[in-house]
């Protein structure tokens, strides 16, 4: 069992930045891979970034890639997004989620555990 916190979103500016993180527990952290995804209001939630277990490897939606990144401290048990140049459409809610397996993947179905996610709202 692993239990996911995300904290960090607000309301922005376009243009602007946020760091939204995410806090595990329950498990060796360092041994799965964590994504973040989102849900924007009448979509389906969407894959936004993946990191490996190590952080040595990392994935990306074309959408955000160039200006989001991931990343992770494994001493802290800590996964962020650093969210920078935010548009409007980055509008929605930002779940973090624990993976099945030790590599990053994109697929909604490996991972087991999820948070209940952080509103980040983007004004033009």
């Amino acid at each position: 069992q692993v239990h996911v916190v995300e904290s960090g979103g607000g309301l922005v500016q376009a243009g602007g930045s946020l760091r939204l993180s995410c806090a595990a527990s329950g498990r060796t952290f360092s041994s799965y891979a964590m994504g973040w995804f989102r849900s924007a209001p009448g979509k389906e939630r969407e894959f936004v970034a993946t990191i490996s277990g190590s952080g040595d490897n990392a994935d990306y939606a074309d959408s955000v890639k160039g200006r989001f990144t991931i990343s992770r401290d494994n001493a802290k048990n800590t996964v962020y997004l650093q969210i920078n140049r935010l548009k409007p459409e980055d509008t929605a809610v930002y779940y973090c989620a624990a993976g099945s397996y030790y590599l990053p993947t994109p697929k909604k179905d490996d991972y087991s555990y999820w948070g209940q996610g952080t509103q980040v709202t983007v004004s033009s």
